[in-house]
């Protein structure tokens, strides 16, 4: 949802070739303005991230999900020599260099930090002697960057949840609390925080709660758990936080649903990205639309119908008849 650190299980056999599609996914993204590739690349290291033994060539490589002839080349290349001629010149590039680097920044995405390379700002030094031109969420960003840079271990996500969960309860006892994300889908590390809130006063048919969500951060900011905000809307909360001195900031995003969306939420929040893209495909194909509001029949006419009452996420599954998967099993 939020941050520039979004986690990426590169661990394993494969974790250096991994390494290198990220890096070249990230230079298609905040250079060339590249989505198709960036996401080509992405599913690609997501694939080799979760082979179990070492790929030994381009063409056994192919036989997993993502991998397409470029691809496989890229695999040969880097067995053959250790590295990759393409991305030895990616690195020689000071201007994509740079522009790389001020993405990684809370708030500046590829358009701003092509903006800021164009008028000389170059690393994070001199973004620091140019604070003015920042808006004031990227000037957080900038004050946190170390922090945000700093991937969450699981234990420390397991305390901020209960921690996150305490504050919201207090609040109101009646809070449902989701920690969303990587974190919901079991994996080691977390970029963010990603927070998912519902009430079971709160409905769609309802007009907008401001108050509910205020109350969540006057509570946490009362206990100083919230020490900056980036934004505070009537749903979205986006900021940093903190659990004590001795831990690094971190970012935290969190929305309140209507208790009627709220599981179509936790579904689409949790992910991964190519899940979703899965889950929705073979709706379609069932006969529904699917997002992070609701699941709705698909007429006659191909208009989609009223929406489908859900009071979990298996009933999400059951009504495009799709096998259960349980969070940890949706990391693909």
């Amino acid at each position: 949802m939020t941050s520039k650190r979004k986690a990426t299980d590169s661990q394993g056999p494969n974790s250096d070739f991994c390494d290198f599609l990220l890096e070249l996914a990230d230079y298609e993204r905040n250079v060339n303005r590249n989505i198709h590739k960036y996401n080509a690349y992405r599913t690609a290291a997501s694939s080799l991230s979760k082979h179990p033994v070492r790929i030994k060539s381009g063409k056994e490589a192919r036989e997993l999900k993502g991998v397409g002839e470029k691809i496989a080349d890229k695999i040969d290349e880097f067995i053959s020599s250790g590295k990759l001629r393409k991305l030895e010149e990616i690195r020689k590039d000071d201007t994509s260099q740079a522009i790389t680097l001020l993405t990684k920044i809370s708030g500046i995405g590829p358009a701003a930090a092509q903006k800021l390379v164009k008028e000389g700002i170059m690393n994070i030094e001199d973004l620091k002697k140019n604070t003015e031109k920042l808006n004031h969420h990227q000037k957080i960003g900038l004050k946190y960057f170390e922090d945000f840079e700093k991937k969450i271990p699981r234990e420390e996500m397991e305390v901020l949840e209960k921690k996150i969960i305490e504050l919201c309860k207090q609040a109101d006892k009646d809070y449902l609390v989701t920690i969303c994300g990587s974190y919901r889908r079991g994996l080691k590390e977390s970029g963010d925080i990603d927070v998912l809130v519902t009430h079971p006063s709160y409905s769609s048919t309802d007009p907008k709660k401001p108050k509910l969500l205020k109350e969540i951060i006057e509570k946490m900011e009362k206990a100083q758990f919230v020490k900056e905000t980036l934004s505070l809307g009537d749903a979205k909360f986006m900021g940093v936080c903190c659990l004590q001195d001795d831990y690094p900031f971190r970012r935290i995003d969190i929305r309140i649903f209507p208790n009627d969306q709220y599981f179509c939420a936790t579904l689409y929040f949790t992910g991964s990205n190519l899940f979703n893209q899965q889950m929705r495909s073979h709706a379609i194909e069932k006969g529904f639309t699917l997002n992070e509001y609701c699941i709705r029949p698909i007429g006659s006419r191909g208009n989609p119908g009223e929406s489908l009452p859900v009071s979990s996420e298996k009933e999400i599954f059951e009504y495009i008849d799709y096998p259960y998967k349980e969070p940890h099993e949706r990391n693909i």
